[in-house]
């Protein structure tokens, strides 16, 4: 009996983990930085400098798409190559934070 239960616990507990993965999720917006965030929003030669110079000097880079503002976590330097591009993101999304699976720039 204390087999069966304990085999039932664990398919239970596999089968809950299953559910609390976020799926991943495709986003398209703008790499900014976490200063100035959404007051970049879309590409020019002097946001794209800004953005630049603010994560050369250490401001991570965000995520800005339709007006709100998401946290990156991972691939940073593929990110970091793409601020201040139109990108399309490909990751996991909780809350304000993307966990990037991959990132790649698209035509503005």
């Amino acid at each position: 009996m204390q087999v069966r239960l304990l085999v039932v616990a664990g398919m239970f507990a596999l089968s809950m983990a299953g559910y609390a993965e976020q799926p991943a999720s495709t986003v398209k917006g703008y790499v900014s930085e976490e200063q100035c965030g959404a007051s970049h929003s879309s590409p020019s030669a002097e946001a794209t400098k800004c953005v630049k110079k603010c994560i050369r000097g250490g401001s991570a880079p965000v995520l800005v798409s339709e007006g709100k503002v998401y946290k990156l976590k991972g691939e940073d330097t593929a990110v970091q190559n793409l601020a201040g591009k139109n990108v399309t993101v490909k990751g996991t999304v909780n809350g304000e934070t993307i966990t990037v699976l991959w990132v790649s720039a698209r035509k503005s």
